[in-house]
């Protein structure tokens, strides 16, 4: 699998189809003719989402005899989960700043 870009992991999620495979998937595995059938596209529509998902570590995909299962891969979700952590310590930060700069009395002049 390639190394996980942030970039990668939007972009999967950027798509209410892919959204929608991976709401399914929270529920447990499924194959990829299950995962097709309430989406009303191709099975092969929905293995292209599925590369997608998989390269950016959200989904996991295995062949199982002549089916293929996917499954919820965390890697992906933990990325994003970091991401978004460090962006709201830093923006924690900055308001705690602003807010202890407010506090101040105010310098009369």
């Amino acid at each position: 699998m390639p190394e996980l870009d942030i970039d990668r992991v939007f972009h999967a999620l950027g798509d209410p189809t892919r959204r929608a495979i991976l709401d399914r998937l929270c529920h447990g595995p499924l194959s990829v003719s299950r995962l097709a059938e309430p989406l009303d596209i191709t099975v092969t529509a929905v293995a292209q989402h599925l590369q997608i998902l998989a390269e950016s570590g959200l989904v996991y995909t295995e062949k199982i005899g002549r089916v293929r299962i996917c499954r919820i891969e965390t890697a992906g979700f933990t990325l994003l989960q970091k991401w978004i952590s460090d962006r709201r310590s830093l923006w924690d930060r900055r308001f705690d700043q602003l807010g202890d700069l407010l506090a101040e009395p105010e310098v009369e002049k």
